[in-house]
């Protein structure tokens, strides 16, 4: 027999749209916060200040050690790269204090210099977020630290000695990941009383590293982003 137009419903039939509809109308409401949660502009090292710097009273020929330095000139490391959204585009930061290494300057010429970064304390504004920076995108469990190396001298010379800054070239060997590639860029300097203060942001690909965009639902790393370094040296003795 067909059935009438007062063909009673099957009330499960019913039950069960209404939970779906229930369901979708919750993560509507909850994926953008969640998602907000994820991907909140992090904390970015930013450059040197210069407001607050001194003239220099020491001489640049030494033994040079990193050190913790002082705020706003803290020494830092991060990254900020834009994460690409299908209808937005906004921009994320990591950063570590965690940071160790030494130059030699001689003639006013800087002719050797290392620096080690520890990644596992990368951090940003939230902590899920950097659990899955650490553990998915530079699987810090395997390579717990990342380095730079300078490869060619560079002339100091020319930096001011009342506090204001210059600019040198910087090349040298960055290793992530265990991947090692040349950088070069203009970076800034300062003589700050008894510390030299060096900043600078150089664009890398980090798929030349293999940090590789992990899967998310609606997002994506951008491939080139920004390598935020700033750090304060002391003189050794």
């Amino acid at each position: 027999m067909s059935a009438g137009p007062f063909t009673k419903i099957n009330p499960k039939i019913v039950i069960t749209v209404f939970v779906v509809l229930i369901v979708l109308l919750t993560l509507v409401a909850v994926v953008p916060v969640v998602w907000g949660l994820l991907t909140g502009p992090g904390v970015r090292t930013e450059p040197v200040d210069t407001s607050k710097t001194q003239p220099a009273s020491t001489e640049l020929d030494g033994e040079w050690t990193i050190v913790d330095g002082e705020r706003p000139n803290t020494t830092a490391v991060g990254f900020t790269f834009e994460e690409l959204l299908p209808s937005d585009a906004r921009v994320t930061s990591g950063t570590t204090f965690d940071v160790v290494g030494e130059a030699t300057i001689e003639q006013e010429t800087l002719t050797a210099g290392h620096v080690e970064v520890d990644m596992t304390t990368i951090g940003s504004d939230r902590d899920v977020r950097d659990e899955n920076v650490r553990r998915k995108l530079f699987e810090t469990d395997q390579y717990p630290t990342s380095s730079f190396k300078i490869t060619e001298p560079i002339d100091l010379s020319h930096l001011p000695e009342d506090g204001s800054a210059g600019e040198i070239e910087v090349t040298g060997d960055l290793t992530i990941k265990d991947q090692t590639h040349e950088i070069s860029d203009t970076f800034k300097a300062v003589r700050d009383d008894d510390q030299l203060l060096i900043s600078g942001a150089p664009i890398i690909n980090r798929n030349e590293f293999g940090v590789e965009s992990p899967e998310m639902i609606a997002a994506e790393i951008a491939d080139e982003g920004e390598l935020n370094i700033r750090l304060a040296f002391a003189k050794e003795g």
